[in-house]
């Protein structure tokens, strides 16, 4: 950095120091818990002994990725997360506009507010519960079910049958997130410049057409931006969820199992931190490259809409 740059830095840092100085819990905070354990990387490719420790235990180089792409299971466990992540993420993007989009055309404020409050609150529900929820719903003697004896139907044992499962998961993370992340598309829309609307509606504009010409559009950057933060976490599944609702009934594997969960088994069975660390180092850097690439693609298509 050239000796005049680094004066304007100094200046700037100095004319606003203050302002600079509220930033600083949250840089410490973002060094001690996300950058700090970066070090623990290097456990996936050591014999991790906790005795020993990080700088005592032997070196193994890719051993430990042996343990998963060996396994017979790895192609399924991946395509389930890739594959049911994009459900989440696809199905969770066009709720989540939807939403915002409807409590933006709801014009009574007290109606509005109680709207979004009630939407908003599965997102701070446990899963552990939704789980009790899941129990009462489509157990073999849950209430789906009495309903179907009732009306003469065949009923069906949901939790032995995988195929449903998907179709599940991706309901339940819409009724616990879908809400909730709405609360970011509604704030972009607030910020909608409101004589746009206004010359819109002297031009004759109904209201569909203000929201396909004027609120999309002008979501579509903010659309572009979420979802190649989400594609960081294409390979991480909702551990929380699945876990929670199909816990460890092998039954559902064909269709739920996914590389988290599988982990966890792995770890719970074998107690094997390396393998584990191995593992979450594979997501981890598959996550980084589609990040790198979508926005890539995206800077090349719309610029304006690229994260860097």
């Amino acid at each position: 950095m050239k000796a005049s740059a680094w004066k304007a830095f100094w200046r700037e840092l100095v004319k606003n120091r203050f302002l600079y100085l509220l930033t600083v819990p949250g840089i410490v905070f973002l060094f001690v818990f996300d950058y700090l354990p970066m070090v623990g990387l290097v456990i996936a490719f050591q014999d991790f002994h906790a005795v020993k420790g990080i700088w005592g235990s032997e070196f193994v180089g890719l051993k430990n990725f042996e343990f998963f792409f060996q396994s017979k299971d790895w192609l399924k466990v991946t395509f389930n997360t890739v594959y049911l992540n994009l459900l989440f993420m696809i199905s969770g993007i066009v709720a989540a506009v939807t939403i915002a989009i409807m409590l933006s055309e709801i014009t009574n404020k007290y109606f509005k507010r109680i709207s979004q409050s009630v939407i908003i609150l599965p997102h701070f529900i446990s899963w552990s519960v939704v789980s009790m929820f899941s129990m009462t719903l489509f157990g073999s003697d849950g209430l789906i079910n009495r309903w179907l004896k009732s009306m003469g139907l065949e009923p069906i044992s949901f939790y032995s049958t995988p195929e449903i499962w998907p179709l599940l998961l991706v309901l339940f993370s819409l009724w616990q997130g879908a809400g909730f992340s709405s609360i970011v598309y509604l704030a972009t829309i607030t910020g909608i410049n409101p004589d746009i609307y206004e010359s819109a509606s002297i031009d004759g504009a109904t209201r569909w057409q203000k929201i396909r010409y004027i609120t999309l559009p002008l979501l579509k950057p903010t659309v572009i931006l979420l979802t190649l933060l989400s594609l960081g976490n294409l390979f991480y599944g909702n551990f929380n969820m699945i876990y929670a609702l199909v816990g460890t009934n092998p039954l559902l594997y064909p269709t739920t199992d996914v590389i988290d969960t599988y982990v966890y088994r792995a770890l719970m069975q074998l107690g094997d931190i390396g393998m584990a660390s191995a593992i979450g180092f594979y997501q981890s850097v598959v996550g980084f490259v589609l990040v790198l690439t979508a926005n890539y693609v995206t800077k090349k298509i719309n610029p304006e809409s690229a994260i860097f």
